[in-house]
């Protein structure tokens, strides 16, 4: 499905920007931490096999995920949910699934 390629690129572009708009904005500030989206589609629908091509991978309790949707190599855990956050509203907007920005502290 080219449209989850397109929705999934989308997403991480957002994602990137939303990050480094904070960072600039705000600093490399806050504590360490790691951000991630989730949506919950089996691997094995068509949905779910495209995700993966386009670089989600199963998620442990449930549904596919992408870590660090942003790229960015940033520890601030505020700004890389911030970029997870961005990318869950692009994927649920342009798929029609509803996309989740999890995080945790390191």
């Amino acid at each position: 499905m080219e449209q989850v390629q397109s929705a999934v690129l989308e997403a991480v572009a957002e994602a990137a920007k939303a990050t480094n708009d904070f960072l600039a904005k705000h600093g490399d500030r806050d504590c360490c931490g790691f951000a991630w989206v989730t949506v919950y589609e089996k691997g094995s629908t068509k949905m779910g096999r495209a995700l993966i091509k386009a670089g989600f991978s199963k998620a442990y309790g449930g549904g596919l995920q992408m870590w660090n949707p942003s790229g960015n190599h940033t520890q601030s855990i505020t700004a890389k949910e911030v970029g997870a956050e961005a990318a869950a509203k692009v994927l649920t907007e342009k798929l029609g699934v509803k996309a989740y920005a999890g995080s945790r502290m390191d």
